[in-house]
């Protein structure tokens, strides 16, 4: 008996690589409606908490992104791994968000989100986290023609600081990121680690 196809694989991807020894890695629109549900499942879990969704319903998750994808200057995607989905991933203009009063934002600039999903049965792997995330840098850096990445964790989120460090990233100031209170978002203040990714140091001639 044949295996089921993917649900995903009729989806347009926006990026697709193949990498040797880890997969296909496909990174797909975000649909808020047809991906709430697994979206929801990895941001309600506790190691998510720097997320800022843990108490979101299925049907708020699906309206956050529904509201994200009216914006030109946020995106939303989820990263689909050998036909699975992994990762949400999601990109933005610095000189239209709060991160650009905690830094000069510079020409070519991008920020970006990235949050795994639960390792599955077989537990960590190791490389594969970085793996992934060569994929999306590739993506960013060298398909949206980007000149410089960055990325603004939770201070206390020393996990994923130490990812992006040895993905290689060049740390920047801790900052306080305002809080922002508009009629369809709400984010608290943010205590945040800036780190910066360029292009030259990514994919070196």
């Amino acid at each position: 008996m044949l295996p089921s196809p993917s649900p995903y694989a009729s989806r347009v991807a926006v990026h697709e690589q193949e990498l040797a020894g880890f997969g296909t890695v496909r990174v797909l629109p975000l649909d808020a409606a047809a991906d709430a549900a697994v979206v929801h499942r990895w941001v309600s879990e506790e190691r998510a908490a720097f997320w800022g969704m843990n108490d979101l319903t299925p049907e708020q998750v699906a309206e956050t992104y529904a509201y994200m994808d009216t914006l030109d200057t946020h995106h939303a995607y989820l990263v689909v791994k050998d036909g699975a989905p992994v990762a949400v991933f999601q990109t933005y203009d610095p000189g239209a968000d709060r991160v650009s009063e905690c830094y000069d934002v510079e020409p070519g600039d991008i920020g970006v989100h990235l949050l795994l999903a639960p390792a599955g049965p077989e537990g960590t792997r190791p490389g594969w986290t970085a793996a992934l995330a060569g994929a999306l840098v590739a993506y960013v850096l060298l398909g949206l023609g980007r000149k410089r990445i960055v990325v603004d964790p939770d201070v206390g989120n020393e996990k994923a600081i130490a990812r992006f460090l040895k993905q290689g990233f060049t740390a920047g100031p801790a900052v306080v990121l305002p809080e922002v209170d508009l009629p369809d978002v709400y984010l608290p203040e943010k205590k945040a680690q800036l780190a910066f990714l360029g292009r030259e140091v990514a994919f070196p001639a």
